[in-house]
């Protein structure tokens, strides 16, 4: 591969599959899931292999399993000098933001782990006392989602963006009644909206109990300076050195994620001509191919296997 500038991305939470972990099990990697084990008090093999699909949709072992199969995937890339190129920037899904904190040198692999297990109860706990959930809205620009999404709340409604992830392609979160109104609704803007099965109104005032317990977890980790830029969530803003993560984690849980802007951020304002996508699936590959054709774009299927294929050639 030609030495190009790279931007490392992160999946997010939706993106667990069962028997996740097998890829990984033999290799030097592996051993992240037993430390990651211990400071979570989760068995991270057992998730990564044996757990069946529907328990691991459960949001706080989804959300370990995501995370440590993209730092397993992240070890490996840099244990075999396969990312094609410096690394310049930094960016992850929601979720993914975590991994990405690890990777940019904010956070230590065990820091953010705990800091993820704290999330996802939370998220868990707020999502049980206050029934949500949430859709994906495709055929129309995010304006015209946010638009209706407003019209709905001034109704009285409960409807949120919670993503803005690519052109075409929002995503809605609420209540699950105002969530259905929008879905019924969708056809009079030209879109259509696809149910997604999560446990919780994620991104919205729904997520304030879990940002407060967050906060707390937050105020006893220990951040240091970032070694490249991270694009934040929750402005698309790419941030150097010594930036405010625990606020802009806990605003994150409450606050759409920018992810269309966060690309546009990584391949045009730091210049990333490759987007290296660390965990399990081929989403963000997805959709970065839906907001930026130039930019090639790998997402490795096997440990340590980097195939450099742009994403319009899949």
């Amino acid at each position: 591969m030609d030495q190009v500038p790279v931007g490392l991305v992160f999946p997010g939470q939706g993106t667990q599959k069962q028997g996740m972990g097998e890829a990984w099990r033999d290799t030097p990697s592996w051993r992240l899931a037993e430390e990651i084990s211990e400071v979570t008090g989760e068995d991270l093999p057992e998730l990564l292999l044996r757990t069946p699909q529907e328990h691991l949709r459960r949001t706080d072992l989804a959300q370990l399993a995501v995370f440590t199969v993209s730092m397993m995937a992240h070890a490996e890339a840099v244990r075999g000098d396969s990312l094609g190129g410096p690394v310049v920037a930094c960016a992850g899904h929601s979720l993914g933001e975590y991994a990405a904190l690890v990777a940019s040198g904010a956070l230590t692999v065990t820091g953010a782990a705990a800091l993820v297990a704290a999330r996802g109860r939370a998220m868990r706990e707020a999502a049980l006392a206050h029934e949500g959930t949430m859709g994906a809205v495709v055929g129309v620009e995010p304006e015209e989602v946010t638009a209706l999404a407003d019209e709905i709340r001034g109704e009285g409604g409960e409807v949120w963006v919670a993503n803005i992830n690519a052109p075409g392609q929002a995503v809605i979160s609420g209540s699950p009644a105002s969530v259905a109104e929008f879905g019924g609704r969708a056809p009079g803007i030209g879109a259509r909206m696809i149910a997604i099965e999560v446990g919780g109104a994620f991104h919205t005032p729904f997520m304030a109990p879990a940002a407060e317990a967050l906060g707390r977890a937050l105020r006893d980790t220990p951040f240091t300076s970032t070694a490249v830029p991270m694009v934040a969530n929750v402005d698309a803003a790419p941030y150097r050195g010594d930036a405010d993560w625990p606020e802009l984690c806990v605003r994150q849980l409450t606050s759409p994620v920018l992810w269309e802007q966060s690309v546009r951020t990584l391949t045009r304002q730091l210049g990333c001509r490759r987007l290296v996508e660390l965990g399990p699936g081929r989403t963000l590959a997805g959709l970065i191919r839906r907001i930026d054709r130039a930019v090639e774009v790998v997402s490795p299927d096997v440990a340590g296997a980097l195939p450099a294929r742009r994403v319009s050639e899949r």
